[in-house]
């Protein structure tokens, strides 16, 4: 009796482990004196530790907990990936948090708790479970967004991104209220069950579930038109927090999108699949377009992970296994490449100034020719270049596009793609081709900031010459569920 009490909690243990270092960073920072300096930051990465071997312990175990937490190897993967983020995000952090003097305890609780709203975002089996994750995360997002309290820019952003996220979190309810009264239940399973047979004739209540599930789901990934929040909370937020919430709340949001929607809500992908097709092009054309105009790197890169979403919503659209493994190889590829941007924005930031602009960039090679190099890395994988991760990436998503008779939207892909070339490649000539106006001090990097950097440059590399193994995980994780 003990033994299958304890293991329906098995599936819950990477993001136990991930809570626990949470709970022991808010310790540290309580008994810690006001001067005295604790290496808070190390206790999340013990904890991501413990989540990642936690993980392969539990690969094709099929581990349930409580009939609403299914640690299959589709959420197992992205939990994988999700570890990979945080890994980085709580390296590039330890910079700005000594620099501007924030409450560490506060910060990488903060993270840890997100992260464990994501963790459960992607395993959850159940709608109310899926939004109580989804709460966790956000409300942990919003916090770090604003957690420069000095900053009214900050204090702007966090409430402009609060109040969104409350309004979209309306419609997520609501969609869970009509989900369970077309289904009487909200797992998964059972609304797959009665979706699929009564497909032909959906009523009412169904496609009013689907619409409102969508909106929810639009906002978190940064659809458009649903994008508003973006840009200001990006550029508010301290650089690690941005690239840490632009690549693990997409992650996340993403996993659940599929497991809803090409799951529970796939018999009824003939309704669903023209609109978020027509949102798919409208958000690469929209974020590659406007991406152009900007001259705050982070500004930029916000925009480009608008246009990123609408590459993913391609595969999501395509719905063959095709697709569903590019999905989980594009958000590994994405969720590296960006918090390696945001990291070195991160490096260059200093008390005084945030050299966020893009003339801040200016002959960036000849000041510290280490991060020019990473910097260029990061942004040819993402604008898809080859032989980098982000052009991999791109050509299986694109392809399963083509493969599911959806070839409008794969060339409108393409040549969102090519013109986001002008946004990245904009910036590798500044740091390049262009002198520098001023004389910007690049302070030192810390070691564990400038590894973390460094091995994101080798993963990117990596993943782009040999994906096959991480591409074969991909699709054997999508077999559990689809």
């Amino acid at each position: 009796m003990f033994s299958s009490f304890f293991s329906s909690f098995h599936a819950i243990v990477p993001m136990a482990c991930v809570v626990a270092s949470a709970l022991a960073a808010m310790a540290a920072e309580a008994f810690r004196e006001p001067d005295e300096k604790m290496p808070i930051g190390p206790l999340g990465l013990v904890g991501l530790v413990g989540a990642a071997v936690s993980t392969v312990v539990l690969w094709n175990r099929q581990a349930t907990s409580f009939g609403v937490v299914a640690a299959d190897n589709f959420g197992l993967f992205v939990t994988g990936v999700l570890v990979v983020i945080g890994v980085l995000a709580l390296a590039i952090s330890a910079p700005t948090v000594e620099r501007e003097r924030l409450p560490a305890g506060e910060y990488y609780a903060l993270m840890l708790f997100a992260l464990a709203g994501m963790m459960l975002m992607a395993t959850a089996s159940d709608l109310l479970v899926i939004f109580l994750a989804l709460e966790v995360l956000s409300l942990s997002v919003y916090v770090l967004t604003g957690i420069r309290r000095d900053s009214s820019r900050a204090a702007e952003g966090a409430f402009k991104y609060f109040l969104l996220g409350a309004f979209s979190s309306a419609f997520f309810v609501y969609g869970i209220a009509f989900a369970y009264g077309a289904a009487g239940s909200t797992r998964l399973d059972r609304i797959g069950r009665l979706m699929a047979a009564q497909a032909l004739a959906p009523n009412a209540w169904q496609l009013a579930a689907v619409g409102l599930l969508l909106v929810g789901f639009a906002f978190k990934v940064s659809a458009v038109p649903f994008h508003m929040w973006t840009p200001d909370a990006y550029e508010a937020a301290p650089p690690a927090v941005t690239g840490f919430m632009s690549t693990g709340v997409k992650a996340a949001a993403f996993a659940a999108f599929m497991r809803v929607f090409l799951s529970a809500f796939e018999p009824l992908a003939p309704r669903w699949s023209g609109p978020v097709a027509v949102v798919a092009a409208a958000t690469m054309i929209v974020g590659t377009v406007v991406a152009v105009a900007q001259t705050n790197v982070k500004r930029m890169l916000a925009y480009s992970s608008i246009a990123h979403a609408g590459y993913l919503l391609v595969a999501l659209v395509a719905g063959n296994d095709l697709g569903k493994g590019a999905v989980l190889f594009y958000v590994l590829v994405y969720g590296v490449s960006n918090l390696g941007a945001f990291g070195v924005v991160a490096l260059l930031e200093t008390r005084d100034r945030p050299h966020d602009r893009l003339e801040d960039f200016a002959g960036l090679h000849q000041r510290h020719p280490g991060l020019a190099l990473l910097m260029t890395l990061f942004l040819l994988s993402l604008g898809g270049f080859p032989p980098l991760a982000g052009f991999v990436a791109k050509w299986y998503v694109f392809s399963a596009a083509i493969a599911s008779g959806s070839i409008w939207l794969a060339i409108v892909g393409v040549l969102t793609s090519v013109v986001s070339v002008v946004v990245y490649l904009r910036l590798v000539v500044m740091m390049y081709m262009t002198p520098a106006t001023q004389a910007i001090e690049v302070p030192t990097p810390p070691r564990l900031a400038a590894t973390a950097i460094v091995t994101a440059g080798v993963l990117i590399v990596y993943l782009g010459i040999l994906p096959t193994r991480v591409l074969d995980w991909a699709a054997q994780s999508i077999r559990t569920i689809f």
